[in-house]
């Protein structure tokens, strides 16, 4: 471990550093509509907590379509490669806090579900990927999900600060609990997605934020 005194940033990239929440719904009506199917209300809601495959399972299901599993995934992969690599942007004031927290020696890491194939489009389209000490994926913590801690335990270990140290962005009421359940101190970033949860939010969380702009100096 470096001295405990030595502080770390860790970020979520959906929702948080991006403002990328839009591209899986967007990649859902496109999908659909290429089947000739309008997205149904509930739709979004009901997939939104699901992993990957078990999305593809119900959507097949659901609209009686023919794809396997694996076929729905890629189309829906390659979609959002597209988008990701190509229309995303960062969200206001992101790029500037990153740079800031890093003059002052703060080690970042990204602590985030999204794969390879689609972090680092984003991150290298938006101009952050060089700005990261460390990148970290569920995928990498055994995949267990961001109900559990440990993907934010492991973006710690990497950079070798307490998880006391660390102070964590994120846009999702299960991800702000997990993180806190160890110590760590823990900024709200607010996303549209997030709206039903935003109360709780901002009662669990230790600062809120609307962008950047007013994201803490001193960690």
């Amino acid at each position: 471990m470096n001295d405990a005194h030595t502080k770390a940033a860790i970020f979520d990239l959906d929702g948080t550093l991006l403002d990328s929440m839009g591209v899986w719904d967007q990649v859902d009506i496109d999908f659909l509509a290429r089947r000739g199917i309008d997205v149904p209300d509930d739709y979004m809601a009901k997939v939104a907590p699901m992993q990957f495959r078990a999305i593809a399972e119900y959507t097949i299901h659901r609209f009686g379509l023919k794809d396997t599993p694996e076929e729905l995934m890629n189309e829906w992969d390659e979609m959002a490669r597209v988008a990701y690599a190509t229309t995303v942007e960062a969200k206001p004031g992101s790029l500037a806090y990153l740079h800031d927290l890093k003059a002052r020696g703060v080690k970042l890491a990204v602590a985030t579900s999204l794969p390879p194939r689609l972090r680092e489009p984003a991150l290298r389209h938006v101009g952050m990927f060089d700005l990261f000490d460390e990148i970290v994926s569920v995928d990498d913590a055994n995949d267990i999900g961001k109900d559990k801690p440990d993907v934010y335990l492991l973006a710690a270990a990497r950079l070798g600060v307490h998880p006391a140290d660390c102070t964590v962005f994120e846009d999702l009421l299960v991800a702000i609990r997990s993180a806190k359940s160890v110590g760590m101190t823990v900024w709200a970033m607010h996303d549209d997605s997030s709206d039903a949860d935003w109360p709780q939010i901002c009662e669990l969380a230790d600062g809120v934020l609307f962008d950047f702009h007013d994201a803490p100096r001193e960690l």
